[in-house]
């Protein structure tokens, strides 16, 4: 999921006090922002994917101009050569349409099918086969599902335990919205967001009745007022190996939406929309100790967990929406009267989304590259960005390029991007298998937020979607590691760089990244750490051994757990398989600890000396304290008046260390790492400090104006 930044108005007058004395000092270009564009839209962008996107409605290879990647024309080729390269599945098309042709409704919107691939990429513990319809007033859904679950660990199971995630909304007094406040980055719920998940129906293969044996539980709090997880107690135990199947009857009222689903006008989110089977985690996942299931409630700050498998959705629309899904079409659009109906399928995913408006605008090209052997991207647009479609479908494609060449192919052969409306955002910026949402069209001329959402989602397809991670328990494994990569394509492919100086400012309450994602003290808190310091982390990382290994060990892990659920352990063993050295020191100050790493010029003391052959010399001593924990070694700089300057290194072993200098001139100033390579000093107000003010006077002033800053900061949290 994609964060908002709500400092805002706040931190760019604190940080304008800030610039101005900084840049007064040198040091002004450490604080230019990362969302300065770089160019403007409507240029050529030669990249280095080897895109590059024109202003008319076609994607060229940079240096081929005569090879059309992909057009609105060449659709049906496209889909062709998508047909004898992907690994996932066939396109075929409806008998009497074309593989883009209209719909029966007569809309323009997919009607090409598919089929599935016989390679399975993963353990597939859950099969779901569900039937959904959408009322004539767009608010309600009725399911019937049947579910099959076989179990894989080595005990027999006597219970299963159903996320029924709508009912967040049932009550203000659900754990979600206790926690959340009823907001959810900037998107607050409604009068209307009120919404629910009632299961009617619990049948065995049989025809028995398990209604009499659910029950709401709620392991994580013991709230009774919380309804998103329950509990079913089997007639009889699943053997390992084996499989239990049941019939599932449910109804769920959408709210407004609010907490990615619900409804905008005519728009549709179904996001986490059907009872959903937890987590059975066997022995050694994520360093578990015996089988059992990994289940908590929704909470404010949680997504989500699951396991893999198939899905083979039907879904029943009024006849004016269009659908956009996880996976591919089976079967043609039919309609019958006032109704239309989808077959959609994927396998080898652990969620299933979908999305209906009558009012997408449409538009599809297909990718083939390095790592992605034939991608049928599927743009649903909102009519405001109807316009802004090339962009979309390029920050998708440098994505996926650049993700593929960093860390492994991505194996489905379809993307589809969902651009809700404007007033829509509370589905906004969120990710689902094969499925991303962009945030809402709220304007006609978005930066590169634009660019960066899509970035961002299409990122989870890896560190969420293949590698699933438990976001309950673990987040930063996901936003961390998507954040990270998020700016490695900016970067590449856009020119806009973080400014890793400002973002470390913003930890103004640094807390542990291994914990449960409801321990956060609220929203912000959990967004500063999971996204952002956990991205300053991996940097850090990276400082210490270089891009290319960095790249080498993300790439590892990718392949060693993809298609499987790992730990912070299982990346840190990781780190020290590719790196052949211990990180533990770094992980407990950082990862299982709070720490960041803040260094401060403490002291300076300029005294002239005499000697007797008339000169005189000064003795400069400067005290360096840290205020956090290690991070390899960090450059000191001391300029005099002259214009000597003087560089040293310190390992931060110690809690202090003393500098002498014995010069013709007295010391200026004293900076510690002052081009800000030290990416998890979040304090910098300290590394600076002049020499001319009187001794006791500038103690003073240096460790005053830094807890001012920290206090100004704190009052405005992230």
């Amino acid at each position: 999921m994609t964060p908002r930044h709500v400092k805002g108005i706040a931190v760019a007058l604190l940080l304008a006090t800030v610039l101005g004395y900084t840049s007064s000092q040198g040091f002004g270009e450490a604080w230019k922002s990362h969302y300065m564009y770089a160019y403007s839209s409507s240029e050529i962008h030669a990249t280095s994917s080897g895109i590059a996107t024109s202003t008319k409605d076609r994607l060229f290879e940079a240096g081929s101009p005569d090879r059309i990647i992909h057009s609105d024309d060449d659709m049906e080729n496209d889909l062709s050569a998508s047909q004898r390269s992907s690994p996932g599945s066939r396109v075929t098309t409806a008998p009497g349409t074309s593989s883009n042709g209209p719909a029966p409704s007569g809309s323009p919107e997919p009607n090409s099918i598919m089929t599935p691939d016989t390679q399975t990429l993963s353990k597939r513990v859950s099969e779901y086969h569900i039937d959904v319809k959408l009322d004539q007033t767009g608010r309600m859904l009725n399911g019937q599902m049947i579910v099959t679950w076989t179990n894989p660990g080595r005990q027999p199971v006597s219970e299963l335990y159903w996320h029924l995630y709508p009912n967040a909304f049932y009550s203000p007094k659900s754990s979600f919205m206790r926690e959340s406040g009823g907001q959810l980055r900037e998107d607050r719920a409604t009068a209307n967001s009120y919404g629910y998940m009632n299961i009617t129906e619990l049948l065995t293969e049989q025809g028995q009745s398990l209604l009499p044996r659910l029950h709401y539980v709620q392991p994580d709090d013991g709230n009774e007022d919380d309804r998103t997880l329950a509990k079913l107690r089997l007639q009889t135990p699943v053997m390992p190996n084996k499989s239990v199947t049941l019939k599932v009857g449910f109804e769920v009222k959408l709210p407004e939406v609010f907490a990615r689903m619900g409804y905008a006008g005519d728009f549709v989110m179904a996001g986490q929309w059907f009872p959903k089977l937890a987590v059975y985690e066997t022995a050694g996942t994520r360093g578990r100790a015996a089988d059992g299931w990994n289940a908590h409630q929704y909470h404010g700050n949680s997504e989500f967990y699951s396991d893999f498998g198939i899905y083979s959705v039907n879904i029943t629309v009024p006849q004016r929406y269009k659908v956009a899904a996880t996976g591919f079409q089976t079967k043609p659009i039919q309609t019958s009267g006032d109704w239309k109906s989808y077959q959609f399928y994927a396998d080898d995913v652990h969620d299933f989304a979908w999305a209906a408006s009558p009012d997408f605008v449409y538009a599809e090209e297909s990718l083939s590259a390095p790592g992605i052997p034939g991608v049928r991207i599927k743009l649903y647009l909102d009519p405001l960005h109807a316009g802004l479609k090339d962009r979309y479908l390029h920050a998708a494609k440098s994505a996926l390029i650049k993700y593929a060449q960093w860390y492994g192919s991505y194996p489905y052969s379809t993307l589809s991007i969902v651009v809700p409306p404007k007033g829509g955002n509370g589905a906004g910026g969120m990710e689902y298998p094969t499925l991303v949402t962009a945030f809402a069209a709220e304007d006609e001329s978005p930066g590169y937020s634009l660019e960066r959402t899509i970035v961002h989602e299409i990122g989870h397809q890896y560190w969420y979607g293949m590698v699933a991670t438990n976001e309950f328990e673990e987040a930063w494994l996901d936003e961390g590691f998507t954040s990270y990569a998020e700016d490695k394509v900016m970067e590449t492919e856009y020119g806009v760089a973080p400014n890793l100086a400002i973002e470390s400012s913003y930890m103004t309450s640094p807390a542990p990244l291994k914990q449960l994602s409801w321990s956060y003290h609220s929203h912000d808190h959990y967004a500063e750490n999971v996204y952002m310091r956990a991205k300053l982390v991996l940097v850090g990382i990276e400082k210490m051994v270089g891009d290319r290994t960095m790249q080498k060990i993300l790439r590892t892990y990718f392949q060693k757990y993809k298609f499987k659920h790992p730990s912070t352990a299982d990346f840190e063993r990781v780190v020290e398989q590719v790196t052949k050295k211990k990180w533990s020191d770094y992980f407990r100050q950082y990862v299982y600890g709070n720490q960041m790493a803040d260094f401060a010029v403490d002291r300076i003391s300029v005294k002239p000396v005499k000697h007797q052959n008339g000169t005189t010399q000064y003795e400069s001593t400067v005290q360096i304290r840290r205020l956090g924990g290690i991070n390899g070694s960090v450059p000191i700089v001391f300029q005099f008046t002259d214009g000597t300057t003087m560089t040293r290194s310190w390992d931060g072993s110690d809690a202090r260390i003393q500098f002498k200098f014995s010069h013709s001139a007295p010391l200026q100033w004293a900076a510690v790492d002052p081009k800000n390579t030290n990416v998890l000093d979040n304090k910098h107000i300290n590394n600076y400090m002049k020499a001319e003010l009187p001794d006791r006077t500038r103690t003073r002033w240096n460790l005053g104006a830094a807890k001012l800053l920290d206090a100004i900061i704190g009052a405005f949290g992230w």
